[in-house]
């Protein structure tokens, strides 16, 4: 069986959300945390038809890649997740693509206020488990 080719980035990089249609959002990568967490200015659930429907305003009106849109999604679910600074609090949780260096994966994504961190998206071992090596002295490589 032939090994999985790892590949290199940087402590900052660039990355996609397709199904977002989210293009080259910088992403602060971290090893300590677990999980990937997006920016979420405003998130509310909905009632239709019976069924919850979370709705979600990504990025900030300030944002470069802002769209003024209101994304939904009704595969999410609420989980406690324990924040930088060590306390746990309940987000909701999209499952969605995200690309990182040229490779695609389908992933879980927290949902949380960002806005007062320097990047909108921050990546967990989770994702990066999957063949990615960190040179922490580089900064947006791929």
């Amino acid at each position: 069986m032939a090994k999985k080719e790892k590949v290199l980035i940087g402590r900052v990089e660039y990355l996609d959300f397709p199904s977002l249609n989210l293009n080259r959002i910088a992403a602060k990568i971290d090893t300590g945390a677990y999980s990937t967490a997006l920016h979420c200015h405003k998130m509310w659930i909905k009632e239709i038809d019976g069924k919850a429907i979370l709705h979600f305003d990504i990025l900030d009106p300030e944002h470069p890649e802002y769209q003024e849109r209101i994304f939904t999604s009704n595969d999410f679910k609420k989980k406690k997740v324990k924040s930088s600074n060590g306390r746990k609090e309940n987000r909701y949780v999209i499952r969605t693509k995200i690309t990182l260096a040229g490779k695609t994966y389908l992933t879980d994504v927290s949902l949380t206020d960002r806005h007062k961190m320097k990047y909108p998206v921050l990546v967990g071992r989770k994702l990066l488990q999957n063949g990615y090596i960190i040179d922490v002295s580089k900064i947006k490589i791929s």
